[in-house]
């Protein structure tokens, strides 16, 4: 289970680089074919939408990951928990409570299929 903890939050911290962010087909093997997000801001979004918006940021947001977790839902099934920061360019950090579902597919990739953002304090 370590090594499956290890795998997925390096694929939550690649998410969060420009590299990937700008990366159509990066973002495509993370990204589920039907993954769903519910955003920090209370939008929802599909993989189009989202590789579409992650593509046009112009800038990349240094964020921290604090508090990850995961826990087996199945098999082929687990859910990350995690705490988020945005390190926010006056020197406030917004914190976010982090959530995604992440799925073995038929090809041995773990894909993230639904990922969701909460405001925290």
């Amino acid at each position: 289970m370590q090594d499956l903890k290890t795998h997925l939050l390096a694929l939550e911290t690649a998410l969060q680089t420009k590299e990937v962010r700008s990366s159509k087909e990066r973002l495509l093997e993370i990204l589920a074919p039907d993954f769903r997000e519910f955003g920090r801001s209370g939008g929802a979004c599909d993989l189009r939408e989202i590789v579409s918006g992650l593509m046009s940021e112009t800038t990349a947001a240094k964020t921290a990951i604090e508090d990850f977790q995961v826990s087996l839902l199945s098999e082929a099934v687990v859910l990350a928990t995690y705490r988020g920061i945005r390190f926010m360019a006056d020197g406030s950090e917004l914190f976010t409570n982090r959530s995604s579902i992440w799925r073995l597919d038929e090809d041995g990739s773990w894909r993230m299929v639904f990922h969701q953002g909460t405001p925290a304090a």
